[in-house]
C-alpha cells in the first residue's frame, strides 16, 4: 500500500508543479490556490508512505519521478525544449530511482529497536 501512497504523492505534485505553471507568478488565484492544495496534500500522502518505505529511497522516488513527468509535461504541453541531453539526463535520474530500488536496501527490514523507538 505504501507504494501507492508514493505514486499518489508524485501525482499531486506535478499536478501542484504544473498548477504553479498556470499560476503566473502567483498572479492568478485559482491555479495559485489549487498548487498550495495539491503540494500540502502531496507532502501528507507521503508521509503515510514512510510507514515502510525508507525515508532516502521514498524521496528520491519521489522527487525524482516528480522531476521527469514535470519534464515531459513541459516538452509536451508547454513546448520547452527537447535535447538529446535533456533526454539522457531524465534516463539517468529513472535510473538512479531503480538503482535505490533494486540496491539501496529498498524492502530491507526495519532497523532493531526502530520500532520500538515510534512507540
Amino acid at each position: 500500500m505504501s507504494w501507492l501512497y508514493l505514486f499518489l504523492a508524485i501525482a499531486l505534485e506535478v499536478a501542484g508543479t504544473t498548477s504553479m505553471k498556470f499560476s503566473e507568478g502567483f498572479t492568478k488565484l485559482v491555479p495559485a490556490t489549487l498548487m498550495v492544495t495539491f503540494y500540502l496534500a502531496s507532502l501528507g500522502v507521503l508521509s503515510l508512505t514512510l510507514k515502510e518505505i525508507e525515508l532516502g529511497v521514498a524521496y528520491a522516488v519521489w522527487g525524482g519521478l516528480g522531476i521527469a513527468l514535470i519534464t515531459t509535461i513541459g516538452c509536451l504541453f508547454f513546448g520547452e525544449s527537447v535535447t538529446p541531453i535533456k533526454i539522457g539526463c531524465i534516463l539517468l535520474i529513472i535510473a538512479g530511482v531503480v538503482g535505490l530500488n533494486l540496491w539501496g536496501n529498498a524492502h530491507a527490514a526495519e532497523p532493531t529497536g526502530a520500532a520500538q523507538a515510534r512507540q
